[in-house]
């Protein structure tokens, strides 16, 4: 083999491995749609809200399936017998003390769930994040993850329709694991509205799922929201009777 030869395939891996090392901002958003969408999951947690040098901690039980419908119970004493039930793309929630089921829809969907970070919105916005933003790769930058420097790359997400409650996004995604790190929620006129970090991540039915997250909204001073999912089982059958409205009444 001549030299020249030897030296054109050196050139043509060279390239390769440069390409395959800087993937399309589709491939990374299809990264971590494929992580964080699973047929069914059941799961407890605890969301723990810190507001005003206050803390408060709700329990619940919770069952979902493909990122559609899904049925949440608190257990907690304060909130012992709130369920809420989202079926085709409508949000129900039952209140004991008054032992009956509200449709939380238009301007309520905007308000804070049980006092948390996260509103009834976030709750009910489950589609894959590539049906509904165009991606684009706006280079990489370093996040800390467990106190260590991770390489990351960073995507700027614009939504393809105006009614998308967040118009545009940033997320950090790192390079050696594809876990979705940090992302920022902005208003269309740049304005950010949220902060979201991972905290701890689990091998579930062989994919790496988020079971510790924090969330800021950053219009209340002085809050963040901190979710901590145990028990997690992903892909199992859950039976269609949990997420039906007479679930939601008994």
């Amino acid at each position: 083999m001549s030299k020249r030869t030897r030296l054109m395939i050196t050139l043509f891996f060279s390239a390769s491995l440069a390409f395959s090392q800087t993937p399309s901002a589709a491939a990374l958003l299809k990264q971590v749609d494929d992580n964080e969408i699973y047929k069914t999951i059941q799961y407890e947690a605890d969301m723990i809200i810190d507001y005003n040098g206050r803390r408060f901690v709700k329990t619940m039980k919770a069952w979902a399936r493909q990122n559609s419908d899904s049925f949440v119970e608190f257990i907690n004493p304060e909130d012992r017998g709130t369920k809420y039930l989202k079926r085709a793309g409508r949000l129900y929630v039952y209140t004991p003390d008054i032992e009956q089921v509200t449709l939380i829809s238009g301007h309520m969907l905007k308000e804070s769930m049980m006092g948390s970070d996260l509103s009834y919105e976030d709750a009910i916005d489950n589609e894959g994040l590539s049906a509904r933003y165009d991606p684009v790769l706006a280079g990489s930058a370093s996040w800390s993850f467990n106190g260590v420097n991770r390489d990351c790359w960073i995507l700027d997400l614009t939504a393809k329709k105006r009614t998308e409650s967040y118009p545009k996004r940033k997320l950090w995604i790192d390079k050696q694991t594809g876990d979705l790190l940090h992302y920022e929620l902005y208003a269309l006129s740049g304005a950010k509205l949220k902060e979201y970090s991972l905290l701890k991540v689990q091998v579930i039915a062989g994919r790496r799922f988020p079971v510790e997250v924090e969330m800021r909204d950053l219009l209340r001073r002085g809050s963040k929201t901190t979710f901590v999912m145990r028990n997690v089982i992903m892909d199992e059958p859950i039976a269609d009777s949990v997420f039906s409205q007479r679930n939601l009444e008994r």
